[in-house]
Protein backbone atom coordinates (compact mmCIF):
# COMPACT_ATOMS: atom_id res chain seq x y z
CA UNK A 1 0.00 0.00 0.00
CA UNK A 2 1.48 3.50 -0.71
CA UNK A 3 0.93 6.09 1.91
CA UNK A 4 0.69 9.64 0.20
CA UNK A 5 0.92 13.07 2.09
CA UNK A 6 -1.73 14.25 3.44
CA UNK A 7 -2.33 17.28 1.94
CA UNK A 8 -2.40 20.75 4.24
CA UNK A 9 -4.36 23.86 3.00
CA UNK A 10 -2.15 26.13 5.05
CA UNK A 11 0.79 24.87 3.26
CA UNK A 12 1.20 27.32 0.46
CA UNK A 13 -0.19 30.35 2.93
CA UNK A 14 2.70 29.68 5.19
CA UNK A 15 4.83 30.14 1.91
CA UNK A 16 3.28 32.82 1.19
CA UNK A 17 3.57 34.63 4.63
CA UNK A 18 7.09 33.97 4.18
CA UNK A 19 7.61 35.39 1.03
CA UNK A 20 6.07 38.45 2.38
CA UNK A 21 8.37 39.17 4.65
CA UNK A 22 11.21 39.60 2.14
CA UNK A 23 11.14 42.25 0.21
CA UNK A 24 13.23 45.54 0.06
CA UNK A 25 16.19 44.00 2.04
CA UNK A 26 16.14 41.01 0.17
CA UNK A 27 16.64 42.58 -2.96
CA UNK A 28 18.81 45.31 -1.64
CA UNK A 29 21.34 42.23 -0.71
CA UNK A 30 21.18 40.93 -3.80
CA UNK A 31 22.01 43.42 -5.92
CA UNK A 32 25.45 43.96 -3.81
CA UNK A 33 26.72 40.99 -5.23
CA UNK A 34 27.14 43.15 -8.99
CA UNK A 35 29.69 42.35 -11.46
CA UNK A 36 31.38 44.63 -9.96
CA UNK A 37 31.54 42.99 -6.56
CA UNK A 38 32.23 40.30 -8.34
CA UNK A 39 35.30 41.47 -9.71
CA UNK A 40 36.44 42.32 -5.83
CA UNK A 41 35.80 39.10 -4.52
CA UNK A 42 37.10 37.31 -6.95
CA UNK A 43 40.19 38.62 -6.46
CA UNK A 44 40.17 38.48 -2.99
CA UNK A 45 39.70 34.70 -3.58
CA UNK A 46 42.11 34.54 -6.23
CA UNK A 47 44.99 36.54 -4.05
CA UNK A 48 44.82 35.65 -0.74
CA UNK A 49 42.90 32.33 -1.16
CA UNK A 50 40.48 31.13 1.93
CA UNK A 51 41.82 33.27 4.28
CA UNK A 52 39.73 36.24 3.37
CA UNK A 53 36.48 33.89 3.81
CA UNK A 54 36.20 35.44 7.62
CA UNK A 55 35.92 39.02 6.10
CA UNK A 56 31.95 37.97 5.16
CA UNK A 57 31.35 36.66 8.04
CA UNK A 58 32.41 39.91 9.97
CA UNK A 59 30.73 41.87 8.22
CA UNK A 60 27.50 40.57 7.66
CA UNK A 61 26.02 41.80 11.47
CA UNK A 62 27.62 45.00 10.59
CA UNK A 63 25.68 45.14 6.95
CA UNK A 64 22.75 44.24 8.56
CA UNK A 65 22.70 46.63 11.05
CA UNK A 66 23.34 49.92 8.52
CA UNK A 67 20.63 48.47 6.61
CA UNK A 68 17.91 47.95 9.40
CA UNK A 69 19.02 51.56 10.06
CA UNK A 70 18.04 53.02 6.59
CA UNK A 71 14.89 50.73 6.44
CA UNK A 72 13.79 52.12 9.38
CA UNK A 73 13.86 55.54 8.75
CA UNK A 74 11.74 54.83 5.48
CA UNK A 75 9.08 53.07 7.33
CA UNK A 76 9.02 55.32 10.16
CA UNK A 77 8.70 58.32 8.31
CA UNK A 78 7.42 57.35 5.15
CA UNK A 79 10.39 59.16 3.04
CA UNK A 80 13.56 58.23 1.89
CA UNK A 81 17.36 59.04 3.21
CA UNK A 82 17.14 61.99 0.98
CA UNK A 83 14.50 63.68 1.66
CA UNK A 84 15.11 63.22 5.85
CA UNK A 85 17.81 65.23 5.18
CA UNK A 86 16.36 67.92 3.10
CA UNK A 87 14.27 68.26 5.74
CA UNK A 88 16.58 68.42 8.90
CA UNK A 89 20.06 69.30 7.69
CA UNK A 90 21.81 71.92 5.45
CA UNK A 91 20.80 72.06 1.89
CA UNK A 92 24.70 72.04 1.70
CA UNK A 93 25.27 68.36 2.74
CA UNK A 94 22.33 67.19 0.97
CA UNK A 95 23.73 68.59 -2.29
CA UNK A 96 27.17 67.39 -1.51
CA UNK A 97 25.80 63.99 -0.46
CA UNK A 98 23.85 63.63 -3.41
CA UNK A 99 25.62 64.99 -6.19
CA UNK A 100 28.56 62.60 -4.98
CA UNK A 101 26.36 59.57 -5.65
CA UNK A 102 24.58 60.38 -8.50
CA UNK A 103 28.43 60.06 -9.94
CA UNK A 104 29.20 56.94 -8.15
CA UNK A 105 25.99 54.86 -9.25
CA UNK A 106 26.56 55.92 -12.71
CA UNK A 107 29.73 54.87 -13.31
CA UNK A 108 29.21 51.58 -11.12
CA UNK A 109 26.75 51.29 -13.83
CA UNK A 110 28.44 51.80 -16.30
CA UNK A 111 31.04 49.40 -15.14
CA UNK A 112 28.41 47.09 -14.57
CA UNK A 113 26.98 47.21 -18.02
CA UNK A 114 30.29 46.31 -19.55
CA UNK A 115 30.93 43.17 -17.35
CA UNK A 116 27.45 41.87 -18.63
CA UNK A 117 27.74 42.51 -22.40
CA UNK A 118 31.83 40.72 -22.08
CA UNK A 119 30.24 38.06 -19.93
CA UNK A 120 27.71 37.44 -22.51
CA UNK A 121 30.45 37.85 -25.32
CA UNK A 122 32.14 35.29 -23.26
CA UNK A 123 29.21 32.63 -23.70
CA UNK A 124 27.58 33.39 -26.87
CA UNK A 125 30.08 35.42 -29.19
CA UNK A 126 29.10 38.38 -30.77
CA UNK A 127 29.67 42.66 -29.85
CA UNK A 128 30.04 43.81 -25.94
CA UNK A 129 28.38 47.11 -27.46
CA UNK A 130 25.28 45.65 -28.75
CA UNK A 131 24.54 43.52 -25.61
CA UNK A 132 25.24 46.71 -23.69
CA UNK A 133 22.72 48.34 -25.33
CA UNK A 134 19.83 45.67 -25.07
CA UNK A 135 20.95 45.23 -21.51
CA UNK A 136 20.44 48.63 -20.53
CA UNK A 137 17.10 49.54 -22.60
CA UNK A 138 15.41 46.20 -20.93
CA UNK A 139 16.55 47.21 -17.91
CA UNK A 140 15.47 51.11 -18.26
CA UNK A 141 12.17 49.57 -19.90
CA UNK A 142 10.99 47.43 -16.99
CA UNK A 143 11.95 49.92 -14.14
CA UNK A 144 9.47 52.63 -16.26
CA UNK A 145 6.57 50.70 -17.78
CA UNK A 146 6.24 48.11 -15.17
CA UNK A 147 3.97 47.97 -12.67
CA UNK A 148 5.69 48.58 -9.12
CA UNK A 149 3.87 44.88 -8.16
CA UNK A 150 4.98 43.17 -10.78
CA UNK A 151 8.09 44.87 -10.84
CA UNK A 152 8.74 43.86 -7.56
CA UNK A 153 8.11 40.48 -8.23
CA UNK A 154 10.50 40.32 -11.32
CA UNK A 155 13.82 41.88 -8.53
CA UNK A 156 12.75 38.93 -6.33
CA UNK A 157 13.08 36.27 -9.00
CA UNK A 158 16.15 37.86 -10.31
CA UNK A 159 17.51 37.10 -6.81
CA UNK A 160 17.26 33.52 -7.79
CA UNK A 161 20.42 34.20 -10.30
CA UNK A 162 22.57 34.65 -7.47
CA UNK A 163 22.17 31.02 -6.99
CA UNK A 164 24.58 30.23 -10.05
CA UNK A 165 27.39 31.35 -7.56
CA UNK A 166 26.57 28.22 -4.92
CA UNK A 167 26.19 26.03 -8.10
CA UNK A 168 29.91 26.94 -9.72
CA UNK A 169 31.02 26.35 -5.77
CA UNK A 170 29.62 22.62 -5.81
CA UNK A 171 31.02 21.62 -9.50
CA UNK A 172 34.57 22.71 -8.47
CA UNK A 173 36.96 20.76 -5.76
CA UNK A 174 37.05 22.55 -2.16
CA UNK A 175 38.76 21.74 0.90
CA UNK A 176 35.68 22.41 2.75
CA UNK A 177 37.35 22.16 6.33
CA UNK A 178 39.84 24.62 5.73
CA UNK A 179 37.10 26.91 4.44
CA UNK A 180 35.59 26.52 7.77
CA UNK A 181 38.37 26.93 9.93
CA UNK A 182 39.61 30.29 7.88
CA UNK A 183 36.23 31.56 7.96
CA UNK A 184 35.35 31.57 11.60
CA UNK A 185 39.08 31.99 12.62
CA UNK A 186 40.17 35.03 11.18
CA UNK A 187 44.19 34.78 9.67
CA UNK A 188 45.54 38.86 9.83
CA UNK A 189 48.22 38.84 7.13
CA UNK A 190 50.55 42.09 7.63
CA UNK A 191 51.05 43.58 4.45
CA UNK A 192 49.78 46.19 2.51
CA UNK A 193 47.91 44.45 -0.29
CA UNK A 194 45.95 42.20 2.12
CA UNK A 195 44.97 45.41 3.65
CA UNK A 196 44.26 47.03 0.49
CA UNK A 197 41.51 44.14 -0.19
CA UNK A 198 39.82 43.78 3.08
CA UNK A 199 39.21 47.77 2.59
CA UNK A 200 38.09 46.72 -1.20
CA UNK A 201 35.52 44.00 0.14
CA UNK A 202 34.02 46.23 2.89
CA UNK A 203 33.33 49.25 0.71
CA UNK A 204 31.69 46.78 -1.81
CA UNK A 205 29.42 45.43 1.24
CA UNK A 206 28.55 48.44 2.95
CA UNK A 207 27.85 51.26 0.42
CA UNK A 208 25.89 54.48 -0.02
CA UNK A 209 23.64 53.56 -3.09
CA UNK A 210 22.52 50.26 -0.52
CA UNK A 211 21.09 52.47 1.91
CA UNK A 212 19.27 55.38 -0.21
CA UNK A 213 17.86 51.99 -1.91
CA UNK A 214 16.22 50.22 1.25
CA UNK A 215 14.49 53.15 3.00
CA UNK A 216 13.03 54.83 -0.47
CA UNK A 217 11.78 51.30 -1.06
CA UNK A 218 10.48 50.84 2.50
CA UNK A 219 8.56 54.33 1.93
CA UNK A 220 7.35 53.23 -1.35
CA UNK A 221 5.80 50.11 -0.32
CA UNK A 222 3.97 52.31 2.33
CA UNK A 223 2.71 55.01 -0.40
CA UNK A 224 1.26 51.90 -2.50
CA UNK A 225 -0.66 49.79 0.02
CA UNK A 226 -3.69 51.55 1.67
CA UNK A 227 -3.69 49.52 4.66
CA UNK A 228 -0.38 50.73 5.36
CA UNK A 229 1.42 54.36 6.77
CA UNK A 230 4.47 55.83 8.06
CA UNK A 231 5.15 54.60 12.05
CA UNK A 232 4.77 58.16 12.72
CA UNK A 233 1.44 58.30 11.97
CA UNK A 234 0.11 54.27 13.26
CA UNK A 235 1.84 53.43 16.15
CA UNK A 236 0.08 50.01 16.28
CA UNK A 237 1.45 48.65 12.91
CA UNK A 238 5.06 48.68 14.34
CA UNK A 239 5.65 45.87 15.96
CA UNK A 240 5.10 43.52 13.05
CA UNK A 241 6.78 45.90 11.00
CA UNK A 242 10.09 46.79 12.16
CA UNK A 243 10.00 42.55 13.33
CA UNK A 244 9.23 42.57 9.17
CA UNK A 245 12.23 44.84 8.45
CA UNK A 246 14.23 42.60 10.62
CA UNK A 247 14.16 39.31 9.64
CA UNK A 248 13.83 40.61 5.44
CA UNK A 249 17.21 42.73 6.10
CA UNK A 250 19.23 39.82 7.95
CA UNK A 251 18.38 37.26 5.27
CA UNK A 252 18.61 39.76 2.49
CA UNK A 253 22.85 40.63 3.83
CA UNK A 254 22.83 37.05 4.71
CA UNK A 255 22.63 36.27 1.34
CA UNK A 256 24.41 38.51 -0.14
CA UNK A 257 27.53 38.05 1.91
CA UNK A 258 27.14 34.14 1.47
CA UNK A 259 27.27 34.33 -2.19
CA UNK A 260 30.41 36.43 -1.75
CA UNK A 261 32.18 34.30 -0.15
CA UNK A 262 30.73 31.43 -2.52
CA UNK A 263 32.84 33.37 -5.04
CA UNK A 264 35.82 33.80 -2.63
CA UNK A 265 35.74 29.96 -2.44
CA UNK A 266 35.64 28.82 -6.10
CA UNK A 267 38.41 31.47 -7.28
CA UNK A 268 40.53 30.36 -3.78
CA UNK A 269 40.13 26.67 -4.96
CA UNK A 270 40.68 26.97 -8.59
CA UNK A 271 42.49 30.71 -9.41
CA UNK A 272 44.47 30.79 -6.39
CA UNK A 273 45.80 27.15 -6.06
CA UNK A 274 46.86 27.37 -9.64
CA UNK A 275 49.09 30.96 -9.12
CA UNK A 276 46.78 33.22 -10.70
CA UNK A 277 46.30 36.03 -8.30
CA UNK A 278 45.61 38.93 -10.06
CA UNK A 279 41.92 38.98 -11.22
CA UNK A 280 40.96 42.99 -12.52
CA UNK A 281 37.35 42.22 -14.09
CA UNK A 282 34.88 39.93 -13.25
CA UNK A 283 35.21 38.76 -16.62
CA UNK A 284 38.82 37.79 -16.26
CA UNK A 285 37.76 35.69 -13.87
CA UNK A 286 35.23 33.87 -15.53
CA UNK A 287 37.84 33.43 -18.49
CA UNK A 288 40.43 32.35 -16.25
CA UNK A 289 38.07 29.69 -14.60
CA UNK A 290 37.60 28.00 -18.09
CA UNK A 291 40.81 25.98 -18.41
CA UNK A 292 41.33 25.10 -14.76
CA UNK A 293 37.54 24.03 -13.74
CA UNK A 294 36.12 23.53 -16.79
CA UNK A 295 33.50 24.68 -19.22
CA UNK A 296 30.64 23.84 -16.74
CA UNK A 297 32.17 26.08 -13.82
CA UNK A 298 32.66 28.90 -16.61
CA UNK A 299 28.91 29.23 -18.15
CA UNK A 300 27.61 28.85 -14.69
CA UNK A 301 29.89 31.92 -13.90
CA UNK A 302 29.79 33.76 -15.97
CA UNK A 303 25.77 33.61 -16.40
CA UNK A 304 25.84 34.93 -13.11
CA UNK A 305 27.55 38.46 -14.09
CA UNK A 306 24.56 38.75 -16.16
CA UNK A 307 22.11 37.81 -13.73
CA UNK A 308 23.34 39.47 -11.03
CA UNK A 309 23.82 42.57 -13.46
CA UNK A 310 20.07 42.73 -14.46
CA UNK A 311 19.10 43.46 -11.11
CA UNK A 312 21.80 45.88 -9.78
CA UNK A 313 21.70 48.12 -12.81
CA UNK A 314 17.52 49.01 -11.56
CA UNK A 315 18.71 49.49 -8.05
CA UNK A 316 21.84 51.93 -9.23
CA UNK A 317 19.41 53.84 -11.17
CA UNK A 318 16.55 53.88 -9.14
CA UNK A 319 18.57 55.13 -5.93
CA UNK A 320 19.95 57.84 -7.87
CA UNK A 321 16.78 58.50 -8.81
CA UNK A 322 15.11 58.43 -5.59
CA UNK A 323 18.31 61.15 -4.20
CA UNK A 324 17.67 62.89 -6.23
CA UNK A 325 13.89 63.74 -7.00
CA UNK A 326 13.56 63.46 -3.10
CA UNK A 327 16.69 66.20 -3.05
CA UNK A 328 14.58 68.37 -5.40
CA UNK A 329 10.93 67.62 -4.18
CA UNK A 330 9.42 66.35 -7.67
CA UNK A 331 6.87 63.66 -7.49
CA UNK A 332 8.45 60.56 -7.54
CA UNK A 333 8.17 56.78 -6.86
CA UNK A 334 8.03 53.51 -8.96
CA UNK A 335 4.85 53.40 -7.82
CA UNK A 336 3.78 56.21 -9.81
CA UNK A 337 3.05 56.25 -13.65
CA UNK A 338 5.79 57.41 -16.34
CA UNK A 339 3.70 60.78 -16.56
CA UNK A 340 2.95 61.41 -13.64
CA UNK A 341 6.77 61.26 -12.38
CA UNK A 342 8.53 62.93 -15.71
CA UNK A 343 11.80 63.88 -14.07
CA UNK A 344 11.94 61.20 -12.22
CA UNK A 345 11.88 58.26 -14.54
CA UNK A 346 13.45 61.11 -17.10
CA UNK A 347 16.76 60.61 -14.16
CA UNK A 348 16.35 56.92 -14.63
CA UNK A 349 16.83 57.12 -17.88
CA UNK A 350 19.57 59.93 -18.37
CA UNK A 351 21.54 57.90 -15.41
CA UNK A 352 21.27 54.48 -17.58
CA UNK A 353 22.25 56.17 -21.11
CA UNK A 354 25.14 57.90 -19.80
CA UNK A 355 26.51 54.74 -18.07
CA UNK A 356 25.76 52.83 -21.89
CA UNK A 357 27.85 56.15 -22.91
CA UNK A 358 31.01 55.26 -20.18
CA UNK A 359 31.58 51.95 -22.54
CA UNK A 360 31.72 53.75 -25.64
CA UNK A 361 34.32 56.32 -24.64
CA UNK A 362 36.93 53.94 -23.47
CA UNK A 363 37.33 55.25 -19.99
CA UNK A 364 39.53 52.01 -17.88
CA UNK A 365 37.02 50.01 -16.30
CA UNK A 366 39.30 49.06 -13.25
CA UNK A 367 40.05 53.06 -12.97
CA UNK A 368 36.23 54.10 -13.11
CA UNK A 369 35.51 51.64 -10.78
CA UNK A 370 38.64 52.69 -8.35
CA UNK A 371 36.65 56.27 -8.39
CA UNK A 372 34.17 54.96 -7.85
CA UNK A 373 35.37 53.14 -4.43
CA UNK A 374 36.82 56.29 -3.61
CA UNK A 375 33.58 58.55 -4.20
CA UNK A 376 31.49 55.88 -2.25
CA UNK A 377 34.33 56.23 0.83
CA UNK A 378 33.98 59.87 0.71
CA UNK A 379 30.06 59.71 0.94
CA UNK A 380 29.70 56.62 3.62
CA UNK A 381 31.58 57.72 6.78
CA UNK A 382 29.35 61.19 6.73
CA UNK A 383 26.20 59.88 5.58
CA UNK A 384 26.64 56.83 7.84
CA UNK A 385 26.96 59.46 10.92
CA UNK A 386 23.80 61.68 9.81
CA UNK A 387 21.90 58.77 9.75
CA UNK A 388 23.12 58.30 13.20
CA UNK A 389 22.28 61.06 14.46
CA UNK A 390 18.99 61.38 12.55
CA UNK A 391 17.98 58.08 13.88
CA UNK A 392 18.33 59.21 17.94
CA UNK A 393 16.28 62.20 17.27
CA UNK A 394 12.19 62.24 18.38
CA UNK A 395 12.20 64.96 15.93
CA UNK A 396 12.70 62.83 13.18
CA UNK A 397 11.51 59.21 14.16
CA UNK A 398 8.86 59.85 17.03
CA UNK A 399 8.85 57.41 19.78
CA UNK A 400 10.62 54.80 17.00
CA UNK A 401 14.28 56.01 18.49
CA UNK A 402 16.89 53.15 17.48
CA UNK A 403 17.25 50.39 20.28
CA UNK A 404 20.25 50.13 22.02
CA UNK A 405 21.60 47.05 20.72
CA UNK A 406 20.97 48.53 16.91
CA UNK A 407 22.72 51.96 18.36
CA UNK A 408 25.54 50.07 19.26
CA UNK A 409 25.58 47.96 16.01
CA UNK A 410 25.28 51.15 13.56
CA UNK A 411 28.04 53.06 15.52
CA UNK A 412 30.18 49.97 15.23
CA UNK A 413 29.44 50.04 11.61
CA UNK A 414 30.28 53.58 11.15
CA UNK A 415 33.58 53.11 12.91
CA UNK A 416 34.89 50.37 11.00
CA UNK A 417 33.62 52.28 7.26
CA UNK A 418 35.63 55.29 8.87
CA UNK A 419 38.85 52.45 9.48
CA UNK A 420 38.57 51.18 6.05
CA UNK A 421 38.14 54.58 4.40
CA UNK A 422 41.24 56.04 6.35
CA UNK A 423 43.06 52.99 5.30
CA UNK A 424 42.41 53.79 1.75
CA UNK A 425 43.22 57.21 1.53
CA UNK A 426 46.15 56.21 3.77
CA UNK A 427 47.64 53.54 1.49
CA UNK A 428 47.11 55.51 -1.98
CA UNK A 429 48.40 58.26 -0.75
CA UNK A 430 51.27 56.14 0.04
Amino acid sequence: MLFRRRHDPKRPARWRGVLHLLGPGLITGASDDDPSGIATYSQAGAQFGFGMGWVMLFSWPLMAAIQEISARIGRVTGKGIAANLREHYPLLLLRSIVGLLLVANIINLGADLGAMGDALRLIIGGSTGVYVVAFAVLCAWLEIFLSYERYVRVLKWLTLSLFTYVATVLVVEVPWHEVLYRTLVPGWVWQQDYVVVIVAVLGTTISPYLFFWQASEEAEDERVNPAEHPLTEAPEEARSQIRRIEIDTYVGMGLSNLIALCIIVTTAATLHRHGITDIQTSEEAAQALRPIAGEFAFAIFACGIVGTGLLAIPVLAGSAAYAVAEAMQWTYGLGRRPREAKAFYGTIAIGTLIGVAINFIHIDPIKALFWTAVINGVVAVPLMIVMMIMTMQPKVMGQFTLPRPLWVMGWLSTAVMALAVATMFATWSG
